[in-house]
């Protein structure tokens, strides 16, 4: 287990209700057999990180049955399930409430990865990973030179993530603000950063 490792944990956000998808959580859709947030779990695992906090929201309790059910936490001590009320008010509070339950664990850099993209895998994951330099690090995956998920926030920054991450914008007001200071990777000979938000977008779920 490197330091590195150590220092970056994982943060995936899978709180999302599925509006347009008629009120089915994300977290819940089925992508080779598996839900989506099995698949966004194991894929930061892949990319080093032995620290996973999963922020739940949209049916919270059936998302934790059905990850129970299937065994996805077995064997992963380090995957904390964060609960985050305030779901509806959009991704930016579930961003400080995953950023804010990762405050005391020592890590010095959070992974942020989105459930509702599964085109994104670990691949994409280790080279934004692989930018993380210390607790000021800045770093986001590009896609033909356009900013994308996922990006990783040096400790650092978490505070001022956490005062301007207002609805569904997340991190983005901090980044623009910050952008000079953002070390980008292009990720796009990888990854496929669509999003799954509508039933159209489910022909991407196999």
């Amino acid at each position: 287990m490197t330091q590195t490792k150590e220092q970056v944990a994982g943060l995936l956000l899978a709180a999302g209700g599925g509006r347009r998808l008629g009120g089915r959580p994300k977290a819940l859709l089925e992508h080779r057999g598996h839900p989506l947030v099995a698949h966004a779990i194991d894929a930061l695992r892949a990319a080093g990180s032995t620290r996973v906090h999963v922020v739940l929201g949209a049916r919270a309790a059936a998302v934790r049955e059905r990850m129970a059910l299937d065994g996805i936490l077995d064997g992963h001590e380090g995957c904390v399930l964060v609960e985050n009320p305030d779901w509806e008010r959009g991704m930016g509070s579930s961003l400080c409430a995953g950023l804010d339950s990762l405050a005391a664990t020592g890590a010095r850099a959070a992974l942020v990865s989105l459930v509702d993209q599964p085109g994104i895998g670990a691949r994409a994951m280790t080279r934004v990973r692989d930018g993380f330099r210390d607790a000021t690090s800045l770093v986001s995956a590009t896609y033909a030179g356009v900013r994308g998920h996922p990006v990783l926030l040096g400790a650092d920054h978490w505070a001022g993530v956490m005062a301007t991450a207002t609805g569904d914008r997340g991190a983005r007001a901090y980044l623009r603000e910050h952008e000079a200071e953002i070390a980008l990777v292009e990720c796009g000979d990888v990854a496929r950063p669509y999003d799954i938000d509508t039933e159209a977008d489910l022909r991407h779920l196999e």
